[in-house]
C-alpha cells in the first residue's frame, strides 16, 4: 500500500502558470496533481497513456476529435492513446487532477 500527501511530493513548474505533483506512479496508472493559471494553453499535444482526469477547481475550454467542449469544476475528462489534444483554461486558477495508464515516463525522469 502507498499514501501519498500532496505536500510530500516534489513541485515541479511544468511551464509558466502550470505547478505538477505526482501524487503516485505504480506500474500502470500515474495520478497527478496539477495548478493552472488562467489563461495557460497547453498546445496541441498526443501521448500513447490513456488520459483521464477530474476538474476539482476552475474551467477549461477542450479540444480534442474536432470538437470543443468547455468543461468545469465537477467534470471528468477522458482522453484515448494518442489522441491530439489541447486545453485551455479561462478565467480562473484551476486544479485538475489527471490519471494516465500507462505512468508517463518522462514525468519520472530525474533531473542531473
Amino acid at each position: 500500500m502507498q499514501i501519498t500527501r500532496k505536500a510530500d511530493v516534489e513541485k515541479v513548474e511544468v511551464m509558466k502558470g502550470v505547478t505538477r505533483y505526482i501524487l503516485l506512479s505504480g506500474e500502470k496508472l500515474m495520478v497527478v496533481y496539477y495548478e493552472i493559471e488562467p489563461g495557460v494553453i497547453f498546445p496541441e499535444h498526443s501521448h500513447p497513456h490513456e488520459q483521464m482526469g477530474y476538474i476539482i477547481k476552475g474551467k477549461a475550454e477542450y479540444k480534442a476529435g474536432g470538437k470543443v467542449k468547455i468543461a468545469e469544476a465537477g467534470a471528468a475528462y477522458y482522453f484515448p492513446s494518442n489522441e491530439k489534444h489541447q486545453i485551455t483554461t479561462l478565467d480562473e486558477k484551476s486544479v485538475f487532477i489527471d490519471i494516465f495508464s500507462p505512468p508517463r515516463e518522462d514525468f519520472l525522469v530525474k533531473k542531473k
